[in-house]
Protein backbone atom coordinates (compact mmCIF):
# COMPACT_ATOMS: atom_id res chain seq x y z
CA UNK A 1 0.00 0.00 0.00
CA UNK A 2 1.42 3.33 -0.98
CA UNK A 3 1.00 6.66 0.72
CA UNK A 4 -2.17 8.57 -0.10
CA UNK A 5 -2.05 10.22 -3.53
CA UNK A 6 -3.92 13.24 -2.18
CA UNK A 7 -4.06 14.80 1.27
CA UNK A 8 -7.65 16.13 1.25
CA UNK A 9 -10.36 13.55 1.91
CA UNK A 10 -12.99 12.93 -0.75
CA UNK A 11 -16.49 11.60 -0.74
CA UNK A 12 -17.13 8.48 -2.84
CA UNK A 13 -18.92 10.60 -5.47
CA UNK A 14 -16.02 13.08 -5.60
CA UNK A 15 -13.56 10.23 -6.00
CA UNK A 16 -15.49 8.61 -8.84
CA UNK A 17 -15.79 11.93 -10.69
CA UNK A 18 -12.08 12.68 -10.21
CA UNK A 19 -10.98 9.13 -11.03
CA UNK A 20 -12.87 9.09 -14.34
CA UNK A 21 -10.35 11.60 -15.70
CA UNK A 22 -7.20 9.86 -14.46
CA UNK A 23 -4.84 7.84 -16.63
CA UNK A 24 -3.46 5.79 -13.72
CA UNK A 25 -5.46 3.54 -11.40
CA UNK A 26 -6.25 4.60 -7.83
CA UNK A 27 -7.89 2.85 -4.93
CA UNK A 28 -10.16 4.70 -2.52
CA UNK A 29 -10.48 3.79 1.16
CA UNK A 30 -12.61 5.75 3.62
CA UNK A 31 -12.03 9.09 1.91
CA UNK A 32 -8.36 8.62 1.02
CA UNK A 33 -7.00 8.02 -2.48
CA UNK A 34 -4.05 5.68 -3.09
CA UNK A 35 -2.08 5.42 -6.33
CA UNK A 36 -1.66 1.86 -7.62
CA UNK A 37 1.82 0.58 -8.41
CA UNK A 38 2.97 -2.13 -10.79
CA UNK A 39 3.50 -5.75 -9.81
CA UNK A 40 6.27 -8.31 -10.24
CA UNK A 41 6.12 -10.82 -13.09
CA UNK A 42 5.29 -13.75 -10.80
CA UNK A 43 2.38 -11.81 -9.28
CA UNK A 44 0.92 -11.04 -12.70
CA UNK A 45 1.50 -14.63 -13.89
CA UNK A 46 -0.34 -16.21 -10.95
CA UNK A 47 -3.20 -13.71 -11.23
CA UNK A 48 -3.41 -14.58 -14.92
CA UNK A 49 -3.40 -18.30 -14.16
CA UNK A 50 -6.28 -17.87 -11.71
CA UNK A 51 -8.18 -15.73 -14.19
CA UNK A 52 -7.74 -18.26 -17.01
CA UNK A 53 -8.87 -21.19 -14.84
CA UNK A 54 -11.95 -19.31 -13.64
CA UNK A 55 -12.79 -17.85 -17.05
CA UNK A 56 -12.61 -21.24 -18.76
CA UNK A 57 -14.64 -22.90 -16.02
CA UNK A 58 -17.36 -20.23 -16.06
CA UNK A 59 -17.58 -19.91 -19.84
CA UNK A 60 -21.20 -19.84 -21.07
CA UNK A 61 -22.51 -19.18 -17.55
CA UNK A 62 -24.09 -16.01 -16.14
CA UNK A 63 -20.88 -15.43 -14.17
CA UNK A 64 -18.10 -13.09 -15.27
CA UNK A 65 -14.46 -13.19 -14.26
CA UNK A 66 -12.47 -9.99 -14.00
CA UNK A 67 -8.77 -9.27 -13.59
CA UNK A 68 -7.01 -6.28 -12.02
CA UNK A 69 -8.35 -3.49 -14.25
CA UNK A 70 -11.99 -3.76 -13.12
CA UNK A 71 -13.10 -1.59 -10.21
CA UNK A 72 -14.94 -3.25 -7.31
CA UNK A 73 -16.96 -1.20 -4.81
CA UNK A 74 -17.05 -2.21 -1.17
CA UNK A 75 -20.29 -2.06 0.79
CA UNK A 76 -21.88 1.41 0.76
CA UNK A 77 -19.12 2.66 -1.58
CA UNK A 78 -16.79 3.17 1.40
CA UNK A 79 -13.92 1.86 -0.72
CA UNK A 80 -13.08 1.05 -4.33
CA UNK A 81 -10.46 -1.58 -5.13
CA UNK A 82 -8.92 -3.38 -8.09
CA UNK A 83 -8.74 -7.01 -6.91
CA UNK A 84 -6.29 -9.25 -8.72
CA UNK A 85 -9.16 -11.51 -9.80
CA UNK A 86 -12.84 -11.70 -8.93
CA UNK A 87 -16.06 -13.34 -10.07
CA UNK A 88 -19.55 -11.91 -10.12
CA UNK A 89 -22.71 -13.71 -11.20
CA UNK A 90 -24.87 -10.64 -10.62
CA UNK A 91 -27.29 -9.23 -13.18
CA UNK A 92 -26.79 -5.84 -11.51
CA UNK A 93 -23.06 -6.06 -12.23
CA UNK A 94 -23.63 -7.14 -15.83
CA UNK A 95 -25.59 -3.90 -16.33
CA UNK A 96 -22.73 -1.64 -15.13
CA UNK A 97 -19.69 -1.42 -17.44
CA UNK A 98 -17.46 0.45 -14.94
CA UNK A 99 -17.97 -0.69 -11.34
CA UNK A 100 -18.87 -4.10 -9.96
CA UNK A 101 -20.60 -4.36 -6.58
CA UNK A 102 -21.73 -7.97 -6.03
CA UNK A 103 -18.77 -10.37 -6.25
CA UNK A 104 -19.07 -13.97 -5.12
CA UNK A 105 -15.32 -14.67 -5.12
CA UNK A 106 -12.31 -12.36 -4.69
CA UNK A 107 -8.70 -13.54 -5.10
CA UNK A 108 -5.74 -11.42 -4.02
CA UNK A 109 -2.18 -12.45 -4.91
CA UNK A 110 -0.01 -11.25 -2.05
CA UNK A 111 3.08 -9.10 -2.50
CA UNK A 112 5.50 -8.61 0.40
CA UNK A 113 4.81 -4.86 0.43
CA UNK A 114 1.00 -5.18 0.49
CA UNK A 115 0.26 -8.52 2.20
CA UNK A 116 -0.60 -7.05 5.60
CA UNK A 117 -2.85 -4.42 4.03
CA UNK A 118 -4.55 -7.00 1.78
CA UNK A 119 -5.24 -9.34 4.70
CA UNK A 120 -6.24 -6.48 7.02
CA UNK A 121 -7.93 -3.27 5.86
CA UNK A 122 -8.78 -4.50 2.37
CA UNK A 123 -10.12 -7.85 3.62
CA UNK A 124 -12.35 -6.09 6.17
CA UNK A 125 -13.94 -4.06 3.36
CA UNK A 126 -14.36 -7.16 1.22
CA UNK A 127 -16.01 -9.11 4.04
CA UNK A 128 -18.63 -6.35 4.35
CA UNK A 129 -19.87 -7.09 0.82
CA UNK A 130 -23.04 -9.14 1.35
CA UNK A 131 -22.70 -11.16 -1.88
CA UNK A 132 -19.13 -12.30 -1.21
CA UNK A 133 -18.91 -16.02 -0.46
CA UNK A 134 -15.15 -16.61 -0.71
CA UNK A 135 -12.02 -14.53 -0.23
CA UNK A 136 -8.69 -16.09 -1.22
CA UNK A 137 -5.11 -15.00 -0.59
CA UNK A 138 -2.32 -16.54 -2.69
CA UNK A 139 1.10 -16.36 -1.02
CA UNK A 140 3.77 -16.42 -3.73
CA UNK A 141 6.67 -17.08 -1.35
CA UNK A 142 5.20 -20.12 0.42
CA UNK A 143 2.93 -21.23 -2.46
CA UNK A 144 0.11 -21.56 0.04
CA UNK A 145 -3.43 -20.34 -0.50
CA UNK A 146 -5.81 -19.32 2.27
CA UNK A 147 -9.46 -19.45 1.22
CA UNK A 148 -11.97 -17.92 3.61
CA UNK A 149 -15.58 -19.03 3.15
CA UNK A 150 -18.53 -17.15 4.56
CA UNK A 151 -20.43 -19.19 7.13
CA UNK A 152 -22.96 -16.53 8.06
CA UNK A 153 -23.19 -12.75 8.28
CA UNK A 154 -20.14 -12.39 10.55
CA UNK A 155 -18.29 -15.71 10.52
CA UNK A 156 -15.71 -16.83 7.97
CA UNK A 157 -14.03 -20.24 7.98
CA UNK A 158 -10.43 -20.65 6.82
CA UNK A 159 -9.62 -23.43 4.34
CA UNK A 160 -5.82 -23.47 4.01
CA UNK A 161 -4.16 -25.14 1.02
CA UNK A 162 -0.45 -25.94 1.37
CA UNK A 163 2.33 -26.14 -1.20
CA UNK A 164 1.49 -28.65 -3.92
CA UNK A 165 -2.19 -28.91 -2.92
CA UNK A 166 -5.01 -28.22 -5.34
CA UNK A 167 -7.07 -25.18 -4.36
CA UNK A 168 -10.85 -25.46 -4.14
CA UNK A 169 -13.03 -22.46 -4.88
CA UNK A 170 -16.35 -23.84 -3.61
CA UNK A 171 -18.32 -20.71 -4.58
CA UNK A 172 -17.83 -21.56 -8.25
CA UNK A 173 -17.31 -25.35 -7.90
CA UNK A 174 -13.74 -25.25 -9.25
CA UNK A 175 -10.59 -27.01 -8.09
CA UNK A 176 -7.31 -25.66 -9.48
CA UNK A 177 -4.23 -27.94 -9.30
CA UNK A 178 -1.16 -26.29 -7.74
CA UNK A 179 0.92 -26.84 -10.88
CA UNK A 180 -1.72 -24.96 -12.89
CA UNK A 181 -2.00 -22.17 -10.33
CA UNK A 182 1.77 -21.61 -10.25
CA UNK A 183 2.49 -22.50 -13.90
CA UNK A 184 5.37 -20.53 -15.45
CA UNK A 185 6.39 -19.01 -12.11
CA UNK A 186 10.06 -19.31 -11.29
CA UNK A 187 10.83 -20.71 -7.85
Amino acid sequence: MSLPAMTAKMTPAEFLAWDAGQTARHEFVDGEVFAMTGAQARHVTVAGNVYIALRQHLKNSPCRTYISDMKLAAANDTAFFYPDVFVTCSAVDRADPLIMREPGLVVEVLSPSTAAYDRGVKAAHYRAIASLQELAFVDLDTRCVDVYRRQDEREWLLHPFGPGEAVEFASVALTVPADELFADVDA
